[in-house]
Order: structure tokens, then sequence, then C-alpha cells
């Protein structure tokens, strides 16, 4: 896979970590049953996989080799720890700062078991922020405006995979067709194979 980079430049996660852990605290508890627009995860589900990315990317950006980063996401497997609201902005905070650290994007590195250079795995940790972000939001009915700079490093990443079932073989489902005039949110929804539309 061909990930888009931004000439070496270090992402700051910060601005899009806090609007991820500003939704965290504001999950209703009662929607913690609710589907999401990843059919494999509740919102109970896919906060415990936000957690576990969180510390996974993390451990990548400090290249780390073991459990945390050789081990394949596994919906069954997720957990969401019974103090949430503290661990996963907790683990969010610690994502911002991993990937600010001097040499986090230099050489290869290695999450959900695949490796990649750390450049283009900044990318996907900025994708998955973003994309998981307003799964998040739109399952919970709240309001979600993600940081716009990584908004535009996700839409680059989403609108560069070709729109081919072997090439989106457990990335993304099918292009969503978005009109081009759409808000760049919806068509990087829609790249990614997520409707804009999706209602719980």
């Amino acid at each position: 896979m061909d990930v888009p980079t931004r000439g070496g430049a270090v992402p700051d996660l910060t601005a899009q970590t806090r609007e991820l852990s500003r939704l965290v605290a504001e999950v209703p508890e009662e929607a913690l049953g609710r589907p999401t627009p990843c059919p494999d995860y509740t919102v109970a589900g896919l906060l415990g996989h936000l957690h576990g990315l969180s510390v996974a990317f993390a451990d990548a950006a400090r290249k780390v080799d073991g459990p945390t980063t050789r081990t394949a996401p596994d919906p069954t497997a997720v957990t969401l720890p019974d103090d949430w609201r503290r661990r996963i902005p907790e683990a969010l905070d610690g994502l911002a700062d991993a990937w600010r650290e001097p040499g986090a994007t230099e050489g290869t590195t290695v999450a959900g078991g695949i490796e990649m250079p750390a450049e283009e795995m900044a990318v996907v940790v900025t994708d998955e922020l973003v994309l998981h972000g307003w799964d998040l939001a739109v399952a919970t009915g709240l309001p979600y405006t993600p940081d716009p700079e990584a908004l535009e490093t996700a839409f680059g990443m989403c609108s560069s995979i070709p729109d081919d079932p072997e090439a989106r073989a457990g990335l993304f489902g099918p292009v969503v067709p978005v009109p081009e005039d759409a808000p760049l949110l919806d068509r990087t929804l829609g790249a990614a194979g997520r409707d804009p539309r999706w209602t719980p």
C-alpha cells in the first residue's frame, strides 16, 4: 500500500486527539450498546478499539516491537476498561506525544502486525483518528469537528486507494459516491467506504 506522506514532517496529532477525548467524555452511558458505522463494533467496542490503537500506534512511533504492535486487530478480543473515560484520553495524549518525539517518522516501524515506513505509519494513524472520530460521533449523536490538518491528511490517504477490491481488502469498503462539492469530511468518508448519511 502506497501511503501519501507529508515530506517527512512530524505530524502533530494533538488537536485531533483532543477532539476525540472530548467525544469520549461526552459519550452517554446508554449509548455503549449502539451500533457504529464499523459493523464489527458497538460504541463500547469502538471505544475499546480506540484505546488499543492509541497504545499500539504510540509504541509504533517509539519503534517498540512486541505484542502491542505485532498483534493484528481482533474485534472479538476488544475489551473496554472500567475506567475508560480516564484511560482513553490518557492513551490519546500519549499517542500525540509519541509522534512528536524526535525520530518518530524515521526508519521502519510496525503496528497491527504490518510493517511500513514510519512516515507512512504516521499518515495511517492520522486517518484512523479522523475516521473513528466520525464513527463515534455519528453513533452517539455528538457534534464532531476534526482537526483540519488531520482531515487533509486522511483525505489524501483515502483518496489514494484505488476502488479495487484487492487494493481495499482489510482497509476500506467500496467507495461511496459523494458529490465533488461536498464537505471534505464527507468526501473523505466516501473515499474510505463510509456513507456520510449513515444513522444508527
